[in-house]
């Protein structure tokens, strides 16, 4: 029995349909998930965290290489589904919740021993939710090794993107602070039951030990980023003044103390003077 084949019978038997509203996609290729546990290096003395499982088509996978996984679920028709296919599995165990509401800090805390010492997140996220998940993981800044997830391609090039980068956006420059990207693969949308309607893409983010810039202020630094995104068609100059962000005739005087254009836009500058900015700020 292949991939489709097996998801199109545990869906029969449970009598499951993909829930739009949780951005439910079940995958059917087996060489996304082989290319996905490749990139995340998985080993016995990993402890994976799997957000949102579905019916269990990664975790299968990732059981047989890590020490633990544990799978944080949304979706209560998928718990009971999850419990009677992996119940033989010692390294297994699910917590029915929004991730978004789980207290990663303690539970990494629990689980970390002699036999455990890596902690990786492995999930294909929703896409709804894929920015607020992202960052939760990041700022938290959570004892993680890497955040390995399928997401949608659109957002994924943004993810993984270079600041300064045509494709760079606010969220390419707090990525890149926390962690070294990378693109795995990208993945059809045949790749999925139901077809969704834009192509995937898995990417790697392995955090960093310590940011590439230094700041005085991380939330000056990174509401400087946010700001001048807002209006991204806006020299700096103005989006920062026009939102009462700062004055512009200071913001003007800052970039010329910089050697910075004062009619650049946010798109054009690197995190090296993102940094500076805000250190003068």
């Amino acid at each position: 029995m292949n991939l489709f084949e097996e998801t199109k019978f545990l869906m029969k038997k449970y009598g499951i349909t993909a829930n739009k509203n949780l951005g439910q996609n079940f995958l059917i290729d087996e060489s996304v998930i082989i290319d996905a546990c490749d990139s995340a290096n998985i080993n016995k003395e990993d402890l994976v965290i799997e957000i949102g499982p579905g019916l269990g088509t990664l975790t299968k996978y990732i059981l047989e290489k890590a020490g633990k996984v544990i799978c944080v679920e949304l979706d209560e028709r998928m718990i009971d589904i999850l419990k009677e296919r992996f119940f033989l599995y010692q390294n297994f165990e699910i917590i029915n919740e929004d991730i978004l509401k789980v207290d990663l800090h303690k539970l990494i805390k629990e689980e970390k021993n002699e036999n455990i010492k890596n902690v990786k997140i492995v999930a294909n996220l929703p896409y709804y939710i894929t920015t607020p998940i992202i960052m939760k993981l990041l700022e938290e800044r959570l004892d993680l090794q890497s955040i390995t997830v399928m997401v949608q391609k659109e957002v994924a090039e943004r993810l993984i993107a270079i600041p300064g980068e045509k494709s760079a956006g606010a969220i390419t420059y707090s990525v890149y602070y926390y962690a070294d990207s990378k693109n795995v693969r990208i993945v059809d949308k045949s790749s999925f039951i139901p077809e969704p309607s834009v192509e995937s893409e898995v990417i790697n983010l392995r955090i960093r030990e310590k940011p590439p810039v230094e700041v005085n202020s991380e939330e000056i630094f990174f509401k400087l980023i946010k700001i001048a995104f807002m209006q991204r068609r806006k020299t700096l100059v103005n989006s920062l003044s026009n939102s009462g962000f700062i004055e512009k005739n200071k913001i003007t005087e800052i970039l010329k103390q910089l050697n910075i254009n004062e009619n650049i836009r946010a798109e054009k500058l690197s995190i090296q003077d993102f940094a500076n900015i805000a250190n003068e700020i």
